[in-house]
């Protein structure tokens, strides 16, 4: 990679880190226009910085939302029996090519179908998962920080980089400070990585699940063609001390 490439995606990132800690605004991130074709990194945190996903079932419901919200249909999940990711939800309205759900945030990365389709998306997802988080956890009110906060993907470097910064988000969950001291155990951290459900990690390996139906992969640039150049593409950002995601 460039110096001018590294540098603009540290600049990005930088902004998407204020984002997330509450330190900007989040209406200066919304004067992005969600244009068809194009690529977008989607992200957003509870409204106080506490947990979103408390156990397993709170992630699988996130996965869930994720497919059936991505319709012009309707669902509601409890009243649905059988294999979810089987159901005919008719065309979607977005293609996501990447996602990952943390404790207190989640990161998707997509491109629109349709004029409206982003937004459509994300009003259907957030409704849905906020319902079942007051229902499940008796509160009431909103559940995340505002609108969900979007950046433009609109060059081949930092769209590529955002397949790495979205699957490594885990990392964090086991050793805090990767990204200023170095990974202590990388095999460790490679190990984690592909065994964490709640990302998009193992459908870049190919493996075999109900969810892998989530993302769409065709509908992104063939930056990773197969799961040798997708871990070989995570293996470099770990253990590169001068680019590693900020």
């Amino acid at each position: 990679m460039n110096k001018e490439g590294l540098i603009l995606i540290i600049n990005t990132v930088q902004r998407q880190d204020l984002c997330e800690n509450g330190k900007l605004d989040s209406m200066a991130i919304r004067k992005t226009s969600f244009v068809p074709g194009e690529y977008f990194h989607i992200y957003n945190r509870e409204n106080d910085k506490r947990q979103i996903f408390h156990d397993a079932s709170d992630y699988y419901h996130f996965l869930k939302l994720l497919y059936l919200s991505n319709s012009h249909k309707n669902f509601v999940i409890r009243d649905i029996e059988g294999d979810i990711y089987s159901i005919d939800r008719g065309n979607p309205i977005i293609n996501i090519g990447a996602y990952c759900a943390m404790p207190n945030h989640f990161h998707l990365l997509i491109t629109p179908i349709e004029e409206g389709g982003l937004s459509k998306f994300m009003q259907k997802f957030s409704t849905g998962l906020s319902m079942y988080y007051n229902a499940k956890y008796s509160r009431t009110g909103s559940l995340f920080e505002g609108k969900f906060k979007a950046e433009h993907a609109s060059n081949d470097t930092y769209l590529k980089y955002l397949f790495s910064y979205i699957h490594l988000n885990p990392i964090k969950l086991i050793q805090k400070d990767w990204k200023e001291n170095g990974i202590k155990d990388l095999n460790k951290c490679v190990e984690y990585l592909r065994k964490y459900y709640f990302s998009s990690y193992s459908d870049y390996l190919n493996q075999l699940r109900p969810e892998r139906i989530i993302i769409n992969r065709t509908a992104f640039p063939d930056y990773l063609p197969n799961e040798k150049v997708f871990e070989k593409e995570i293996l470099d950002w770990l253990v590169n001390t001068e680019a590693r995601p900020m």
